[in-house]
């Protein structure tokens, strides 16, 4: 009962972010759901959470995606998984982790300086985030990073913004849960953790959905800005353990 309501909690908070944001789900759950189950259980659950987020934001963003888009960026992934993991032989994780951090917070430090502004790139960068994704998918997990830098630094609305992650997010999690499946890693635990964590998902997000519409452009920039330094000062305590 104690494991469920914690798993629900850490549900709750991981799709608020995911509501408001457009990412947020993985590194918030990963990590907190590790303590509570083991990590193979784990890493098939948050991906099946957030395919369940990803279906519910991708219904209600789905008129602000667009295929010339996430076409190049899914293009570049498929090549970018299986190489990510060929990396990570060659290269540890922790290191990977280090450098994706740093990298992070220098993207981070030089948004917040008000340098940054936002132009329409060359449709070649859809191609070469979605391959930058797809390694780090394959490498640590974590497709994230490459895609939300690629979509701040573009000037759309924040829903076009929102909808290009969450496209990208919805296909990528939904590959990953037949892999899943096919191989039997959807197991009963996973299931009841599943159970378990989805009254806390369902509230978080709603939660999330609310707030997002209620922010303005400007703000909704500046949460993913703090997101991704969230994230860099994470993977770098990570990579440095």
């Amino acid at each position: 009962m104690y494991d469920a309501l914690l798993l629900s909690c850490i549900a709750g908070f991981g799709s608020f972010t995911q509501g408001l944001a457009g990412v947020g789900v993985v590194l918030v759950a990963l990590p907190l759901m590790a303590l509570v189950l083991d990590i193979k259980t784990v890493i098939v659950l948050v991906n099946l959470l957030a395919l369940s987020i990803n279906i519910v934001l991708g219904a209600q963003l789905f008129k602000h995606m667009r295929a010339r888009i996430l076409v190049p960026m899914l293009i570049g992934a498929a090549p970018g998984i299986p190489a990510g993991v060929l990396v990570l032989k060659a290269v540890s994780a922790e290191t990977l982790q280090i450098m994706l951090g740093l990298v992070l917070l220098g993207y981070c430090a030089y948004a917040l300086s008000g340098r940054l502004v936002q132009r329409e790139t060359r449709p070649v960068w859809a191609y070469v985030a979605g391959f930058l994704g797809g390694c780090l998918g394959g490498a640590i997990t974590a497709s994230g990073p490459p895609i939300i830098i690629y979509t701040a630094m573009q000037p759309w609305t924040k829903d076009r913004l929102k909808a290009t992650m969450i496209g990208f997010f919805l296909v990528t999690t939904i590959v990953i849960a037949a892999m899943h499946a096919v191989t039997g890693m959807i197991t009963p635990a996973v299931l009841a953790g599943y159970c378990g964590a989805f009254p806390g998902l369902a509230l978080g997000l709603w939660g999330g959905m609310r707030c997002y519409g209620r922010i303005s452009e400007v703000l909704y920039r500046r949460i993913i800005v703090y997101l991704l330094l969230v994230l860099g000062v994470v993977l770098l305590a990570k990579g440095v353990q």
